[in-house]
């Protein structure tokens, strides 16, 4: 399995997915894998966090091994964005977890990148199919929606 290290961005992220990156890093600020309580069913943990000491997720969090952590982490494709240290210079404790499909649609720049979205496609020889079809993408967008149908009609 690959796995996916990328280096500081403009806002000083990192992303990985690199177990022990994480442990080390998570470790570090003292923080322990974690699940939501009442997340998840009979054979699946639910919802996973890194919690930090004396943050108030003490009633909403039961702790779990890393094995556990990373089965979740793996099952759900998961990558960790995190922060080595604030604007400030302290360390910090920001992390996300995230899909690891965000991370592969993020251009070098840190902006993520939507997927091309799939048009619904009007069945062949419908009249609002027909009547669009030959104008061009600009008198398409320049005549409202209403005096298309008008004149398909």
């Amino acid at each position: 399995m690959a796995r996916v290290t990328s280096g500081s961005k403009k806002n000083g992220s990192k992303m990985t997915t690199n177990r022990n990156e994480i442990i080390k890093w998570a470790e570090a600020r003292g923080a322990k894998p974690t699940r939501i309580k009442g997340t998840g069913g009979r054979n699946d943990i639910g919802m996973i966090r890194l919690d930090f000491p004396g943050y108030s997720g003490a009633k909403s969090l039961e702790p779990i091994s890393w094995d556990q952590f990373f089965k979740k982490f793996d099952e759900s494709n998961l990558a960790l964005v995190y922060r080595e240290k604030t604007a400030g210079g302290e360390r910090s404790n920001f992390n996300k977890l995230i899909g690891r499909e965000t991370v592969r649609l993020s251009s070098g720049n840190g902006r993520k990148v939507a997927p091309p979205r799939r048009r619904a496609q009007e069945p062949r020889g419908s009249s609002a199919a027909s009547s669009v079809r030959g104008r061009t993408a600009s008198s398409r967008s320049a005549k409202p929606v209403s005096s298309r149908r008008r004149r398909a009609a």
